[in-house]
């Protein structure tokens, strides 16, 4: 039996517009109750409250050596070498703590590359693990296996990588989920994974995908399959789940047995249906949002757009949804790329945005 689930520190609950403290820090219970010890956290991530969640509800109640942190180093950011310390210091005494378990670059892609090797940020990570600030050292990444190569042809002095791994992307030509798995395989290095729902997407699957699974396993839920399929690939040593509720928690730390050669098989068979009948495979990260001179909230919009296309029945009711989501609207859209610079899947979002328009506006 096997449990590899990380607890990532993204989407945290909220009352009303303020974080909420105390529930968070019940799931963190339940979390390390079943067994859980690591936790996920980022620089840019919810403005600085995910690192203050990690302070506050991990690091001043619980013993150091019960828990690990993986930290990102927000590498994009620098302008100079000397910028890799002033966040790295900043990080420290955000989160608490005195050292990372794992300390990361964050979101490497061709451009954030560039800007790591300009400034020599690879080098930072290795001063801080011969310090001992850092037990292991690593990188998040957000691009083609072509890319992922070269870097750790370059830097084999890296222990672990995060990419994005799920089965809807297993074979995916943009996020390429299985090249890169086997990239890292083949460089010997330890893989965690991101995204293992695909921002819930596979936790809501047509029902025609879900019958198939449910024909092998009736009482798996379709997010049960997608975390046991990525903990049940050798090399993965953590499975990052986003939780803010105690009912995730609960069903997500369970201990299960690898999935067999039947249950592979019904994975693919739906995960074809599923792709059938997903437009636009948006994660719901929401990385874009940020960088759009006109506030749209586009993951809200794809959303939207995936329902009409999967039940274009009730599209009169998807459209008044639409009216009633806050921000710009999708013809609001001037073109400027911004947002699709910052997207993990690679989506033309400023062309899908005259599509959405077209579709919920004409």
């Amino acid at each position: 039996m096997i449990n590899k689930l990380g607890f990532g520190f993204l989407h945290l609950p909220k009352k009303g517009e303020e974080f909420d403290w105390d529930t968070i820090c019940d799931l963190v219970d339940a979390y390390m109750a079943g067994g859980g010890k690591f936790f996920d956290t980022c620089y840019t991530y919810l403005d600085g409250n995910s690192e203050r969640a990690i302070k506050e509800c991990v690091v001043q109640r619980k013993a150091r050596e019960s828990f690990e942190i993986c930290e990102k180093l927000p590498g994009y950011l620098c302008k100079s070498y000397a910028d890799c310390q002033k966040y790295f210091d900043e990080e420290l005494a955000r989160c608490g703590v005195e050292y990372f378990d794992i300390l990361m670059l964050h979101y490497l892609k061709e451009e954030n590359y560039a800007i790591a090797e300009k400034y020599d940020e690879f080098r930072f990570l290795r001063e801080k693990k011969a310090q001992g600030l850092a037990k292991r050292i690593g990188f998040s990444f957000h691009g083609r296996a072509a890319l992922l190569e070269k870097i750790l042809t370059a830097h084999p002095e890296v222990d672990v990588v995060l990419i994005q791994l799920n089965y809807l992307d297993w074979e995916s030509e943009g996020v390429q989920s299985r090249l890169c798995y086997e990239t890292c395989l083949r460089h010997g290095k330890k893989v965690m994974a991101m995204e293992p729902l695909k921002g819930g997407t596979i936790a809501n699957i047509p029902p025609e995908a879900e019958e198939v699974l449910r024909s092998v396993h009736p009482d798996w839920t379709p997010a049960d399959w997608g975390l046991r399929f990525v903990q049940s690939l050798p090399g993965v040593e953590v499975c990052l789940s986003g939780m803010n509720a105690m009912e995730q928690v609960r069903a997500n730390i369970r201990p299960f047995a690898p999935l067999g050669d039947r249950e592979n098989a019904a994975l693919m068979q739906a995960r074809e249906i599923i792709c059938s009948k997903t437009a636009i495979g948006c994660s719901g990260c929401g990385y874009c949002e940020p960088h759009c001179p006109k506030g749209i909230p586009i993951p809200r919009y794809f959303k939207l757009y995936n329902e009409v296309s999967r039940y274009p029945g009730d599209g009169w009711k998807i459209k008044i949804s639409y009216r009633q989501v806050s921000g710009g609207k999708a013809s609001a859209c001037i073109g400027c790329h911004s947002c699709e610079k910052h997207c993990p899947q690679n989506l033309e979002i400023s062309n899908l945005m005259k599509t959405i328009a077209q579709r919920f506006e004409g």
